[in-house]
C-alpha cells in the first residue's frame, strides 16, 4: 500500500469516526420529550 492510500484511509476513517461520535454526543445531549400521561387523559370518559 502506498503511502498516500494510507493517509487517504486515516482520514477517512477519522472523519466518519469522528462524525458518528459528533452525533451521538447529540443524542446523548438532547433532552427527552414529555410525553402525555394516556391515564390521566382518560379520567374523563365513563364506561
Amino acid at each position: 500500500m502506498s503511502s498516500s492510500a494510507l493517509i487517504m484511509m486515516i482520514a477517512t476513517v477519522s472523519v466518519v469516526t469522528l462524525v458518528t461520535a459528533y452525533f451521538f454526543y447529540l443524542v446523548l445531549k438532547t433532552p427527552p420529550r414529555e410525553e402525555p400521561d394516556s391515564f390521566s387523559e382518560n379520567d374523563d370518559v365513563k364506561r
